[in-house]
């Protein structure tokens, strides 16, 4: 932003955009800080647990669960009810999950507010994503979507890095049960965040031309929250009806994570049997469909870092938590300068013919070649902290540059009406990644003693997702407008 534009009430929007996305991935990635520490530390209901790693995976594929069914609900209530009350509730909705997960008394519980969580954030993404394209420039929507995407960074490393230490003050003072503490003080610092984006996320009312029934102007709080209430309850009932059944009849973690993933394609079917117009041309769209079918492998690449990237570290290196915790949080602070970076990259590459997509294979390209040497590194049995952190670093800067790219390419390829609906669909279909991610790497991990498995195994899903890109037509692009 040059100092001869100023300060624009659009920026006032990515700001707090940025800010919803900060404290739902501080709370959303908690999880896995906290599971290491009581897998360590033998407390709570991972004491003397037989295969730790594969029940932290489950608890993580619940959450995800939850977090994928309701994508495309939350983009079909933010077209009809406004974009801004949608995030809104989304955000309050987080804050208080995150507290009464602190209250937890045994797994079950603890399994409720985390699918709870997953199902009130699942609402955001597709509105967050819908309000930026609404109220920005069009010559600047991806540099939007990307600066708004840094609280993602912020709140992976914030999570990956803070939440260890917070576990290290607590002990002393609350012996096993300091692995609440990080739940209340993250669930606190939500609901704070939703009143400060409740107060300042507001359309310009007196902008010219703006049509106050619009989902990117309106915000219907009060016709919004029963059927967001009423999509929530099935969910819960269904995700956690799965997971009591399959438990009961011995059904493997991996085999309860492949009964999750079953309910996207199933829900996909409902919804185009109920809702045909709005569904066909956001389905049927080959381009479209292959862009969701790339999001799968990044949601896994992002899943498997985020939820167990402490615990790599300290697998291969030895390291204390605090610090296995410092050198996994390069990989998140990466994403500090990838995020707007790709954004910008994005805007300037949508006006030549096929830009988007190849600068989208080339970051996927980067990223698959630096996870197979980070792979390579450790498993021949090297660990050099400094090594480790410039891998996770510069990994992790292809990576997350890489994401508004392929939301300003998928935006583009959606109808305008459609949009919150698209991004609704493209995360459904791409939690399917999120939903494998934590628990079947967490399988392999107790199965084969390291997570060397698991890096390859993610490497040869970023390069499958570089072919899924490849393979995108170039005959449905629009170059974007350019600023006059």
């Amino acid at each position: 932003m040059s100092r001869k534009e100023g300060l624009k009430h659009y920026h006032t929007i990515w700001g707090m955009l940025f800010l919803g996305w900060f404290v739902s991935y501080i709370d959303r990635t908690a999880t896995g800080p906290i599971i290491s520490y009581m897998i360590e530390h033998e407390v709570a209901f991972f004491a003397g647990a037989a295969n730790p790693h594969a029940i932290g995976g489950l608890i993580g594929s619940l959450f995800f669960a939850g977090f994928m069914l309701t994508q495309f609900p939350g983009g079909f209530l933010g077209d009809r009810f406004g974009y801004r009350a949608i995030i809104v509730l989304s955000v309050f909705w987080a804050g208080v999950a995150t507290i009464l997960t602190g209250l937890a008394g045994g797994l079950l519980a603890f399994i409720i507010f985390r699918v709870l969580l997953g199902l009130g954030e699942g609402v955001f993404y597709s509105n967050d994503r819908s309000y930026i394209a609404y109220h920005s420039p069009p010559e600047k929507v991806g540099l939007g979507m990307g600066i708004a995407l840094i609280g993602v960074s912020m709140g992976l490393t914030v999570a990956t890095l803070g939440v260890p230490l917070l576990l290290g003050w607590a002990e002393p003072h609350f012996g096993k049960n300091a692995w609440r503490i990080p739940f209340f003080v993250l669930g606190g610092i939500t609901i704070v965040s939703g009143l400060v984006i409740a107060r300042f996320l507001k359309p310009k009312r007196w902008a010219p031309g703006a049509d106050p029934a619009s989902p990117g102007i309106k915000a219907e709080y009060r016709k919004a929250l029963p059927p967001l209430f009423g999509y929530c309850a099935v969910f819960l009932a269904i995700v956690l009806g799965i997971y009591v059944i399959a438990t009961r009849f011995g059904v493997s973690d991996i085999g309860i994570a492949f009964m999750l993933t079953a309910l996207c394609p199933i829900l996909i079917l409902f919804l185009y049997r109920r809702k045909k117009e709005e569904i066909g041309p956001i389905l049927k769209n080959r381009n479209l469909f292959l862009i969701y079918l790339v999001f799968i492998p990044i949601m896994w690449h992002l899943w498997f870092y985020g939820f167990w990237a402490v615990s790599i570290v300290q697998d291969f290196g030895g390291s204390a938590l605090v610090t296995a915790a410092l050198v996994a949080s390069f990989n998140g602070l990466a994403g500090i300068i990838g995020f707007p970076l790709g954004g910008m990259i994005s805007d300037r590459a949508a006006v030549r013919t096929n830009g988007r997509r190849n600068v989208l294979a080339a970051q996927l390209a980067i990223v698959t070649v630096l996870t197979f040497i980070f792979a390579g590194y450790v498993m021949a049995g090297f660990h050099n902290p400094v090594v480790l952190s410039v891998l996770l670093f510069v990994s992790g800067l292809f990576f997350f540059s890489s994401h508004p790219v392929a939301h300003a390419l998928a935006n583009d390829l959606a109808p305008a009406e459609q949009r919150g609906s698209m991004f609704g669909m493209l995360n459904l279909i791409a939690e399917i990644g999120a939903i494998l991610s934590p628990v079947v790497s967490g399988v392999i991990r107790d199965a084969s003693g390291n997570w060397g498995v698991p890096l390859l195994l993610d490497a040869g899903l970023m390069a499958a997702a570089f072919f899924l890109v490849i393979a995108v037509s170039a005959k449905a692009f629009k170059p974007a407008p350019t600023a006059a």
